[in-house]
């Protein structure tokens, strides 16, 4: 529910901050249009950051990478035991 609340005040300020650029004329209008769309594409590069971030610590953490192989071995038999076919075991 937190992380809803912070999405949502986010959202809310951005959508004041682009509703006062249009009001106020700061900006010409043909850039403020676009600032939804830079919004956008930041957000996106921030999360690829974000993944790239988390793949390239990932390695140095083998407590984490046990229990991946761990949560992986304990999928791969709930799935065997409901006959779906998971494949081979490496």
């Amino acid at each position: 529910m937190k992380h809803v609340v912070k999405i949502l005040t986010l959202v809310v300020a951005v959508s004041a901050f682009w509703v006062a650029l249009l009001q106020t004329s700061v900006i010409p209008p043909s850039h403020t249009w676009l600032l939804p769309i830079y919004f956008i594409v930041s957000l996106g590069c921030y999360g690829l950051l974000m993944v790239g971030v988390g793949v390239m610590y990932f390695p140095i953490c083998p407590q984490e990478a046990l229990l991946l192989q761990q949560d992986i071995k304990e999928a791969k038999e709930y799935l065997k035991g409901r006959g779906i076919d998971v494949g081979s075991d490496f």
